[in-house]
């Protein structure tokens, strides 16, 4: 036998052996796979002069669902809805058209409130006119039902045909008592949204939000610049609704309880366990005119089919539209061009999409990507999908959603909106700390960011959902530098016509957080378990209700 052969062979393969790479846990992941050059090509696209600031209704929209589409099906991904990658969201326009004053009866005489200065008005309905005649007052606490926290501002109260005046945030805010709700960290139940959904349900004709700029988190001169424009709604006709609704200063607001014959100090006595709500000895009397036009919008739908739980989902999720073309800057520019909002944030959905589709095992759980429209007027494409779901809620595993990208470089830490909310943020912790990375949490949990993205849509209907932010302790450069850039971004860029795709940006850090949430998506989509929500979250309930649908 001879032997030399054999020899050089396995020196050549001990050599081969010796000189090959050896896989980092993202190449062998495939997390590798993203890639910072995608990203710019598909946000230099979609935030370009020609997509006229992606909104919905216009030419804008059938620009980007079209190249949405396009760049869904030419990665190979299949239609997620049917034969079709669109869903149709149809939509209403309602232009408010409140009288300038509102006016007061009392007992002792009556008095006006000046609409604008001192309340903003409008109304959800599409009546040509909303009219309220004489409709009594009542100062309902926090205007909240929280079974959980044992907490009940409508007990024994009968509000039907009035109108309710609530504050917003909710009592663990301004109480001081941090086992009381979330302390400083704002519920759902602090959401003003939330007081006119619960204000409806209990049969109310109007709610009224007392405004106060540290609970609120922003200034009444926000709301009165948002409000006086027309909104968009969907075309939900079984859903019940208030005639109108709208927010009014503190300082109105206590000269509506004195009027109504009571102290002010009712206002500090609702952070109290056991505020009874008290009805004042007034009414008012008012109406609104409204313009009213029907549209139809669309999310636009792909999915790769799971190979061994094909009716279990894993979503992706991120917003394609932006205000459009608006008031023109100091430049002259009008075209809100929304880069990095949310530009970024469907070239992720896009990437996700691409990686997904290149992985050698296909999930064995389905994974879609869903591009909601109407983020902007209200988380409106993706709460019409968590109402009329292609895919079962009670079968859809979790949900991971991408509003914007870090722009300024590798970070240390990722940071997790709404701490304490559900088990996804557990899995983002262990998949950061593979990466050698960290999470921190949102550094001003009151002003109630978790329910600004379109991830909240899907958690109200008890589906758990993850809300990251970008980190800000930047390798090489700290915490300091990291705050500094999402300061002047907020302040110079946010919803601005300057919000466009720079050469500068350092898209390394986007790439590593995408890989985090792929990592925590193929935790979910290679397994069959199911993430739920923590203890003592106001949405744990919603996912007890499609567990025992699941399990039918």
């Amino acid at each position: 036998m001879n032997c030399k052969p054999l020899a050089i062979a396995l020196a050549a393969l001990v050599f081969a052996a010796c000189n090959t790479p050896v896989k980092t846990k993202n190449e062998e992941s495939g997390a590798s796979a993203f890639s910072a050059d995608s990203l710019v090509r598909h946000i230099k696209i979609l935030s370009s002069d020609a997509f006229q600031g992606r909104k919905p209704f216009t030419e804008g929209e059938t620009k980007t669902i079209a190249y949405l589409q396009d760049q869904f099906r030419a990665l190979g991904t299949e239609p997620g809805n049917g034969n079709s990658y669109l869903q149709e969201v149809p939509m209403i326009d309602i232009l408010s058209l409140p009288d300038t004053l509102m006016q007061v009866h009392t007992p002792k005489g009556a008095l006006q409130l000046k609409g604008y200065d001192e309340y903003v008005w409008s109304t959800p309905k599409t009546d040509a006119v909303v009219s309220l005649d004489n409709v009594p007052v009542v100062f309902a606490g926090y205007g909240v039902v929280a079974p959980e926290y044992h907490w009940n501002d409508y007990e024994g109260l009968d509000v039907k045909g009035k109108i309710v005046m609530v504050l917003v945030n909710d009592p663990g805010f301004n109480n001081g008592d941090t086992t009381l709700f979330k302390g400083k960290t704002m519920t759902y139940y602090g959401r003003w949204t939330y007081k006119f959904e619960e204000a409806a349900r209990q049969g109310a004709r109007g709610c009224l939000v007392i405004h106060s700029t540290a609970a609120a988190s922003y200034p009444f001169s926000v709301v009165q610049n948002s409000w006086n424009e027309s909104e968009l709604r969907l075309d939900n006709k079984d859903e019940k609704l208030l005639d109108a609704q709208g927010w009014i200063s503190m300082e109105a607001a206590k000269k509506l309880i004195i009027a109504g014959g009571q102290d002010t100090a009712i206002i500090a006595k609702a952070d109290i366990p056991g505020f009874r709500a008290i009805s004042l000895n007034e009414t008012v009397s008012t109406q609104i005119k409204t313009k009213v036009t029907y549209s139809k919008s669309h999310n636009v739908i792909a999915k790769i089919t799971g190979t061994k739980y094909p009716d279990e989902y894993v979503l992706y999720t991120a917003h394609w539209d932006h205000p459009g073309i608006g008031k023109p800057d100091a430049r002259g520019d009008s075209i809100y061009n929304g880069a990095l909002d949310n530009a970024s944030g469907t070239a992720a959905l896009l990437e996700f999409a691409r990686v997904w589709k290149n992985q050698q095992t296909p999930p064995e759980r389905t994974v879609v990507f869903l591009a909601v429209t109407a983020e902007e007027q209200g988380l409106l494409g993706s709460a019409y999908y968590a109402q009329h779901p292609v895919y079962p809620l009670a079968k859809t595993v979790g949900v991971l959603n991408v509003d914007e990208v870090n722009n300024y470089g590798r970070t240390k830490d990722i940071m997790v909106v709404g701490q304490g909310q559900s088990e996804m943020e557990d899995l983002l912790k262990e998949e950061a700390e593979k990466q050698g990375r960290y999470i921190s949490y949102d550094a001003t949990p009151e002003a109630g960011h978790y329910f600004r993205s379109d991830h909240f849509s899907f958690a109200k209907a008890g589906v758990p959902a993850l809300a990251q932010g970008f980190g800000i302790d930047v390798v090489g450069k700290g915490k300091a530098y990291g705050k500094k850039m999402q300061e002047a971004f907020n302040e110079q860029h946010y919803h601005s016509p300057s919000d466009e795709y720079q050469t500068s940006w350092d898209l390394s850090g986007a790439v590593d957080d995408l890989q985090l949430l792929f990592m925590v998506g193929k935790r979910l989509a290679y397994g069959h378990t199911w993430p739920g929500w923590k203890a003592g979250s106001e949405f744990k309930a919603g996912r007890d209700k499609t567990a025992a649908a699941r399990t039918k």
